[in-house]
């Protein structure tokens, strides 16, 4: 029997498509207070975002009339006819997000269209009566208890620290999208962002701090009836991960391959592996050609032509870190700096002057599409990805200026195995001490065996022995720095490293907020006291990647075994015979050592092997 589902339960399976997490609903009710062309925005969450969300804003208001028709479902004032799907000019259409946001939560709208304030209450789908309030003009969004009465949805949020991050990234995504708009974001009472609606550099110095701005280029460009305008990083400038990555199509922010893949392929030649490009790029294209409606959270969009996107936005960003000569066409003049060069009219040429030619008329967008041609096929050894070149096609391949690395590890296990395996362990007092090789190799005499150690490979793995004891008991002796170091983060890695604060500190780092997002290590582990932390940190972030997730104690013991390996004797550095025999007693005799990096310590020599090597025994 097929049943017609009353509204408190469609509504309650629109919820999870459309809020399925604090962040979402942040998103939602700042993209309506957008749309009513607010200019101030004020965001406050408590809980991550579970206890409370209150979004305030100085926009057109709802009239009295219209507050019932805010909590129904399927009902916006931003579309009419199906044709408007077209042509969508705003962040949220859909007449959803309030519906789905009042059928989990206390919910209240307070709102000023006309002079008058007027409020409304909706908790878990059951809508309360409008009453006379007081309110300056504009609209406030008030969601408390968020999944109250969903307790499994509840059950399986994160932590208000996590969730906490995601509400604050997507804000930062808002002051960079919307620069022209005066936001203020608080968490539990504390200011996190705030800015003042004073432009894109504003607003970037707002988010990830004024420093960043020496190392980032602006740039606009009209390519093929598209433009493209923002900030990029210089060819130095790389962050771990792909967290400080912001694209914006139309005003809306949203994650798509095609601009990432052309973004990526530009930088290629300049930055190391598991390093990525830092930039924030606003993509204007004409409205029909864009599908903005293709995901249920509006979190990617899809493109009439994906080449002519990307060869767009690939030449232009090529053009500038390769620096040829169209550079100056899409740099943005510095301010004070001398403005780009302009053809002299050639019907007042200056005297002398060698007038040069006009630019060529830019093509629209049909004409590109019709004229421009793309190579898709699939380079040798590599996944086929889309290059964008004009006239005539040129097959070329990503530059990387890091050769592929060998995984000795790997290579040495092997070797182990194919040796036969576990090696035995002797009695130190019957090895007699013989000599040593080339200042590296120490020679071991037990009955018709000889032993050839490894002085740098032994003395490491006893130092790596001893540091990861002590890591693993918990008794890391912390030394303290004589200058903090501060590390910049943006939202998402902040909640990253905050979640794994109980385990640095463990291992002996001391580790705290420092303002907004920054971190303040004031100690490392003694035994790590001349750690990289740049280098350090820059690996725990890469691992936000998924698909190259690192666990904390994993990087940890191979900064162990680094610290061991810096730390052990060397080859070529001659030992004593009191040192060479210190060094065989604590390994205990055992002769199937390995350092941490997986080299043997010991190779065992019998003497029968010896005499066939001098044929003395066939």
């Amino acid at each position: 029997m097929i049943h017609v589902l009353s509204p408190d339960v469609y509504n309650r399976i629109a919820a999870g498509e459309v809020v399925d997490r604090p962040y979402s609903v942040v998103k939602e009710l700042v993209e309506n207070a957008i749309d009513a062309g607010a200019t101030q925005i004020s965001v406050e969450i408590e809980g991550g975002g579970k206890k409370l969300i209150r979004v305030t804003d100085n926009g057109s208001g709802i009239s009295k009339e219209d507050l019932p028709l805010a909590y129904r479902p399927h009902a916006t004032s931003k579309l009419k006819t199906a044709e408007d799907l077209f042509t969508v000019q705003t962040l949220g259409f859909r007449g959803e997000a309030i519906a789905s946001i009042s059928s989990v939560s206390e919910t209240e709208i307070l709102s000023n269209a006309n002079g008058e304030a007027y409020s409304l209450a909706c908790k878990g789908g059951e809508l309360g009566e409008v009453q006379a309030a007081a309110g300056a003009r504009g609209t406030c969004v008030t969601v408390k208890d968020l999944f109250f009465n969903t307790p499994a949805r509840l059950k399986f949020m994160k932590s208000d620290g996590q969730e906490e991050g995601d509400v604050s990234n997507m804000m930062a995504r808002f002051l960079l999208s919307r620069p022209a708009i005066s936001f203020t974001y608080t968490v539990n009472g504390k200011v996190k962002y705030r800015s003042f609606g004073e432009g894109l550099k504003e607003a970037l110095a707002a988010v990830y701090g004024a420093n960043i701005l020496a190392d980032l280029l602006e740039i606009t460009a009209d390519k093929h009836g598209i433009k493209l305008a923002g900030f990029i990083g210089n060819r130095n400038f790389s962050k771990p991960n792909r967290s400080y990555q912001s694209l914006f199509v139309n005003g809306r922010y949203v994650v798509n391959q095609t601009v990432s893949a052309a973004v990526s392929n530009a930088y290629a030649a300049y930055l190391m592996k598991r390093q990525y490009p830092f930039y924030v790029l606003f993509l204007d294209v004409p409205p029909e050609i864009v599908d903005v409606n293709v995901h249920p959270n509006k979190a990617d969009v899809r493109f009439a032509d994906n080449q002519i996107i990307y060869g767009s936005v690939y030449s232009v960003l090529s053009a500038i870190l390769d620096g040829n000569s169209r550079a100056l066409e899409y740099l943005a003049p510095r301010a004070g700096g001398p403005a780009k060069p302009q053809a002299v009219p050639p019907s007042s040429p200056a005297p002398d002057a060698v007038v040069p030619p006009a630019p060529a008329a830019q093509m629209t967008y049909e004409q590109a599409k019709k004229e421009l041609q793309f190579d898709v096929s699939p380079l040798a050894g590599r996944t086929p990805e889309p290059r964008f070149f004009e006239r005539d096609p040129v097959k070329f391949e990503v530059r990387s200026p890091e050769p592929p690395r060998e995984d000795f590890f790997a290579e040495n296990q092997k070797f182990l195995r194919e040796q036969g395996a576990k090696q035995e362990r002797v009695d130190v007092k019957s090895l007699e001490y013989k000599g040593e090789l080339f200042r590296t190799y120490l020679i071991y005499e037990c009955g018709d065996c000889a032993y050839l150690i490894d002085q740098h490979a032994a003395h490491e793995r006893l130092i790596y022995d001893r540091l990861r004891e002590k890591a693993e008991k918990r008794a890391v002796v912390s030394q303290p720095m004589l200058v903090p170091y501060i590390l910049e983060v943006n939202a998402p890695e902040f909640a990253f490293l905050e979640k794994n604060f109980g385990l640095l500190r463990e291992i002996g780092f001391e580790v705290g907020e420092f303002g907004g997002t920054s971190i303040k290590v004031s100690a490392v582990p003694a035994d790590l006291s001349g750690v990289d932390l740049p280098s350090f940190f820059g690996e725990i972030l890469g691992s936000m990647e998924s698909l190259r997730a690192i666990k904390l104690p994993d990087l940890l013991k191979d900064k162990l075994a680094s610290a061991a390996c810096k730390a052990a004797v060397k080859g070529g550095e001659k030992l004593t015979d009191g040192e060479a025999r210190s060094l065989i007693e604590r390994t205990e005799g055992d002769m199937g050592l390995k350092c941490p990096h997986g080299r043997p310590v010991a190779v065992k020599v019998k003497k029968s092997e010896l005499e066939k090597l001098f044929k003395r025994i066939v």
